[in-house]
């Protein structure tokens, strides 16, 4: 394979790794970042500072030769724990006894792939540089230093945009003939609040799980970081009356509002009155576009190409896994370059927009199902199929989350599966005992009349 030089915009997680990955074939790799080098400076969240790490972003990074080191610096989440307004508790397994999820810093998964791109003689790291033009053609992106405000012309054989969800690159490509775009605001905006651990570093709540307050119209979740706190986070509509980010327009009335709705939360938070007041509110956006790539010269990836919410927990690994399928594509394509990039969006536009859907569909789940009787029966029943067969029936959560089915394929699995689950439910008596010869029975033939009808 011949050798080229390929400038990548964005040193997040998933343009580090992209870098690993180009620069482990052999490339020339220059990767130009806005934001300062975190790994000498505390850059201002932003966004959520906590990111949920499974199995395909694990996959993603192991391939890439950094999955241990970014293991270290993760806590595993084995389930949810539900919170009730009275404060009572249910846990919710994730999956089997050993899966989880991992909870990671933004800036420490960052950093660890930073580093890993940093190791290699043939990648550059640039930061402080903002690209403020992009050519197509040529390709070449232009940067301007943020502190000296000097601009910097860089020509490239590939152009690759990993700038995030308003991608100046994406903007670029906008602008061409027949560029398809759609972005999507939820009506629901976020802010981060934060319990911080004991004075021995322990924990106040259950450490190896997400904790969600799940209100209806709202919610509040919590992951654990390393030195005993929560970082969490509430979803809750811009406007409205009362449970509103319009409506708590004062600490008086912020303070009331959880004293109300989630006192036990509250309890755990002495910042409260600072953070609600100071953290901004931000909103949840879904963005799709095709196509991903132009010519054999420029391609878009991670954000940039399909910025998702965040209730699967699926936003990074999605974007670690287009490093993957960048990678095999490289392996597949040889020196076409054209034909690289087509086999990279060929497989991943159908499965960008469908971990879109179901993080749509998980922020309902999440914030109106979990604490419902009739999901947690539902819930019961997938759980019994699956040890009643375990090689052909994996609940939706698993595959998406436990596997590598393409996310596609989980989306159509997923919604057969919902019909089939629907219809046993139905059947009087059913929970009354899962595990006696007649149920057993009963969900054996139903289970093989719907395998034949729809595999």
């Amino acid at each position: 394979m011949s050798k080229k030089n390929i400038l990548i915009a964005g040193a997040g997680p998933v343009g580090s790794l992209l870098g690993i990955y180009l620069a482990r074939a052999g490339h020339q790799v220059k990767i130009f970042e806005r934001r300062p080098d975190m790994r000498r400076h505390e850059i201002p969240a932003g966004r959520s500072i906590n990111l949920a790490c499974s199995d395909r972003g694990f996959r993603a990074m192991a391939d890439a030769g950094i999955a241990d080191q970014v293991r270290e610096v993760a806590i595993p989440m084995y389930g949810r724990v539900m919170h009730s307004v009275a404060g009572e508790l249910t846990m919710q397994p994730y999956g089997k006894s050993d899966q989880a999820i991992y909870a990671i810093s933004r800036s420490g998964i960052n950093e660890e792939l930073i580093n890993g791109a940093d190791a290699f003689d043939n990648v550059s790291l640039s930061f402080d540089e903002r690209c403020v033009h992009v050519d197509l053609d040529k390709p070449s992106a232009t940067f301007k230093n943020l502190h000296t405000g000097a601009e910097t012309t860089i020509e490239a054989d590939v152009l690759i945009g990993a700038d995030g969800a308003f991608s100046a690159v994406r903007s670029k490509m906008m602008l061409r003939d027949r560029f398809n775009y759609s972005q999507h605001y939820l009506p629901h905006g976020y802010k981060e609040l934060f319990i911080p651990g004991n004075p021995d570093g322990s924990y106040k709540i259950e450490k190896e799980a997400l904790h969600i307050w799940p209100r209806g119209d709202q919610m509040l979740i919590a992951l654990p970081n390393l030195d005993g706190s929560f970082t969490c986070t509430l979803f809750m509509p811009f406007k409205g009356k009362e449970a509103s980010f319009e409506a708590l327009d004062s600490q008086e009335a912020a303070r009331a509002f959880f004293q109300e709705v989630y006192p036990d939360a509250l309890d755990l938070m002495p910042t409260f009155d600072d953070d609600f007041a100071n953290k901004p509110t931000s909103s949840l956006v879904t963005i799709r576009c095709s196509p991903w790539v132009h010519e054999d010269k420029v391609a878009l990836i991670g954000d940039a190409s399909h910025a998702i919410v965040p209730f699967y927990g699926q936003g990074m690994n999605s974007g670690l896994e287009d490093c993957r399928i960048f990678a095999e594509s490289l392996a597949e394509g040889g020196d076409d370059w054209h034909q690289i990039l087509q086999i990279y969006q060929n497989n991943r536009i159908a499965n960008a927009n469908a971990i879109a859907e179901l993080a749509l569909r998980n922020f309902i789940e999440m914030r109106d199902s979990v604490g419902n009787p009739a999901f947690l029966q539902k819930k019961q029943l997938e759980k019994k199929l699956a040890s009643m067969f375990p090689e052909r029936f994996v609940p939706t959560y698993s595959m998406v989350t436990f596997s590598h089915t393409p996310y596609a394929e989980a989306l159509r699995l997923g919604d057969e599966q919902e019909v089939m689950l629907k219809q046993m439910m139905e059947k009087p008596g059913l929970f009354d005992d899962l595990d006696t010869p007649q149920t057993e029975a009963y969900l054996s033939e139903t289970f093989a009349t719907w395998e034949q009808r729809n595999r």
